[in-house]
């Protein structure tokens, strides 16, 4: 990891609430990767936010397919 930022800027709710984040991969180079998350609480607020840049060079070689969503997670189609 290079840089890894969260700036939180409300509550997430209550135990048991339904929290969303999206993801996104701004860009991939030669050897960094730039990414930013937005989580927003069940009221569709802001909650959160953060941004991660990350070394890649040997994940990128290593995998066939730059992306490969964890097993039961729910992917959303882009709007």
């Amino acid at each position: 990891m290079v840089d890894l930022g969260v700036t939180y800027l409300s509550g997430g709710g209550q135990v048991g609430d339904k929290i969303t984040g999206s993801a996104i991969c701004d860009k991939i180079g030669k050897t960094l990767a730039y990414t930013s998350v937005t989580f927003r609480n069940s009221k569709g607020e802001l909650a959160a936010r953060g941004s991660h840049t990350k070394y890649v060079t040997q994940a990128v070689k290593a995998q066939l397919s730059p992306f490969v969503p964890p097993e039961g997670a729910e992917i959303a189609d882009e709007e």
